[in-house]
C-alpha cells in the first residue's frame, strides 16, 4: 500500500524541510541521559500519533544523532536517516492511532542555519535548548511544525550537581549514585519548538508571589543582582493577566545561564535569559515583559505557519509599552510615535503579514506589528481594543491562529471598517502615516 501524495510533505511554507505530512502526534514521551562532559546524549523516544491515511512509510525530523532502533506497534520497522530526516517503513502499513519507538544516541548539536546555530548547545558549563524556529530535532525525533502541537512528557538524567529544567510541570526528582533523574510532564498542546531543556549549575528559588507560580532557576552568584532586576515580576504577571486573560500555564519559569546571550529565549512556561541581561538596573526589563508576553502570544496561541509571526511579535513588542506605562515609563503611544519615527528613515522594503523566512526575525516584524496594534488601539477606542486583547487569546487559548482569523476576530469589536488599516499596515511595504 502506498501513501497518497503529500504523505511526507510539510505544509509549512517557510521551512518545507521540517514538518512532514499524512499523521498527527498526540504525544511524546521522552527518556533522555546526558553526559555533560562528553556531550553525549542517549534517548528513547515513544511517539503516539494517529494516521490521517493508511501509511505505509512516514517521516519525522531528526538531526545528526544516530537512530539505533525504530519500533512501530511493538515490530521492528526498517529506517533511513540522513541528518534532518528519518524515514520509517513499518512492518505493516499504519492506519489511526499507531506508537513509534526511536532508539538514538550521539553528540547533540544544533541546526546550523540561516539564524545561526538553533537547538541543542553546549553552554560553558552546561547546556542551553533554544529551538525557535527549527532546532527541535537537534534533541529528539519529532513533527518539526509550529502547528503541530502536542503533549510531552520528559525524563532525563543528569550528574548530581546539576540541574535539569524542562518546559513542563515537574513530577519527580529521583537521585541515584551520582546522578538525579528529573520527570516533567507538558499536558498542555506544545509545539516541538516551544520545548526545552536547561542544565547548569543552577539554584532553585520562588521569583514572585502570586496566584501563578513563579519560579527561577539562576547561578548561585548571581542571586543578589537577579533578585533587584527580576525583583518587579509579580507586578509584570499581575499587569499581563490585567490586559490578556489568565495566564495559560501553571507555573512560570525564568532561567539564568551563566552564560552571554544575545537574546533572550521563550519557550512554553518558560524564558531564557543570559547573565550579561543582569546588571543590577533593570536595564533589560523591557525583555522580561516581552517573554512573558509570548506565552500568551506565541506559546499558547501558537502561528500555524511561519509567515503569520508578526502574531508573535508585534503583541510582545506591545505589551513592552503597555508595561512601560504601567510601570511609570514612557505611555503606549510615545513608544508608537518614536518607533514610527525610527522606521520612516529605513527602506520600506518588506509586508508585515508575509515578510519571507529571510526576514522572520527582521525588527519591522516586531515594531511594525506593534504598531498595526497601536493603530487598532486609536482607530477602536481603548475599550474595544482591551477587551479585544483579552479575548483573542483567552478564546483561542492552547489552539494555533492565523493572521486571517486575527482579522476577522478584531472586527467583531468595532462597527468601524478595519480591512484598510490591516492592508495598510501589514500588506503594504509603504508606512502609513501616524495617527495619536
Amino acid at each position: 500500500m502506498t501513501p497518497r501524495a503529500g504523505a511526507e510533505r510539510s505544509t509549512d511554507s517557510y521551512l518545507p524541510a521540517h514538518g512532514n505530512g499524512g499523521y498527527r502526534v498526540l504525544h511524546y514521551d521522552l527518556d533522555l541521559d546526558y553526559r555533560i562532559v562528553t556531550n553525549r546524549l542517549a534517548g528513547r523516544a515513544v511517539i503516539t500519533a494517529v494516521a490521517e491515511q493508511p501509511l505505509s512509510r512516514f517521516t519525522l525530523d531528526l538531526g545528526r544523532l544516530r537512530v539505533t532502533e525504530v519500533r512501530v506497534g511493538n515490530r521492528p520497522a526498517r529506517f533511513s536517516h540522513r541528518p534532518g530526516k528519518l524515514r520509517i517503513m513499518p512492518a505493516q502499513p499504519v492506519e489511526g492511532h499507531f506508537v513509534v519507538e526511536v532508539r538514538y544516541a550521539g553528540k547533540p548539536v544544533p541546526i546550523s542555519g540561516r539564524w545561526g546555530d538553533i537547538g541543542w548547545d553546549e553552554l560553558t558549563d552546561g547546556v542551553l535548548v533554544a529551538s525557535q524556529p527549527n532546532g527541535a530535532p537537534s534533541w529528539f525525533p519529532c513533527d518539526d511544525r509550529p502547528a503541530a502541537k502536542a503533549a510531552f512528557r520528559v525524563r532525563i538524567t543528569t550528574a548530581a550537581p546539576y540541574t535539569a529544567v524542562v518546559t513542563g510541570d515537574l513530577v519527580s526528582r529521583r537521585r541515584g549514585a551520582g546522578t538525579t533523574i528529573w520527570e516533567y510532564e507538558r499536558a498542555e498542546p506544545t509545539a516541538p519548538y516551544l520545548m526545552s531543556v536547561q542544565i547548569g549549575r543552577y539554584d532553585l528559588i520562588d521569583l514572585a508571589s502570586g496566584e501563578v507560580r513563579q519560579r527561577a532557576a539562576i547561578p548561585p552568584r548571581l542571586r543578589r543582582r537577579f533578585a533587584h532586576d527580576f525583583g518587579r515580576h509579580g507586578e509584570i504577571m499581575a499587569t499581563m493577566q490585567r490586559f490578556f486573560g489568565p495566564y495559560p500555564f501553571r507555573e512560570y519559569v525564568v532561567v539564568v545561564a551563566d552564560d552571554d546571550l544575545d537574546d533572550p529565549v521563550e519557550a512554553q512556561g518558560m524564558a531564557v535569559f543570559g547573565k550579561n541581561h543582569l546588571d543590577g538596573r533593570r536595564t533589560h526589563e523591557r525583555l522580561v515583559a516581552h517573554e512573558l508576553a509570548h506565552q500568551w502570544f506565541g506559546n499558547s496561541l501558537t502561528v500555524a505557519d511561519w509567515r503569520h509571526i508578526w502574531l508573535n511579535e508585534g503583541f510582545a513588542t506591545y505589551a513592552e509599552w503597555l508595561w512601560s506605562a504601567v510601570s511609570g515609563g514612557m505611555s503606549a503611544a510615545t513608544h508608537a510615535a518614536q518607533w514610527h519615527a525610527r522606521l520612516r528613515i529605513r527602506p520600506a522594503d518588506m509586508t508585515v503579514a508575509n515578510p519571507g523566512v529571510d526576514r522572520m526575525f527582521d525588527p519591522l516584524v516586531y515594531k511594525r506589528g506593534g504598531l498595526t496594534l497601536h493603530a487598532l488601539r486609536v482607530l477602536m477606542g481603548d475599550e474595544a481594543f482591551f477587551a479585544l486583547l483579552r479575548g483573542w487569546p483567552t478564546e483561542h487559548r492552547h489552539s494555533t491562529v492565523t493572521d486571517a482569523q486575527f482579522r476577522a476576530y478584531a472586527q467583531t469589536f468595532t462597527p468601524n471598517p478595519l480591512n484598510a488599516l490591516f492592508t495598510a499596515w501589514l500588506d503594504r511595504p509603504e508606512l502609513p502615516p501616524f495617527k495619536k
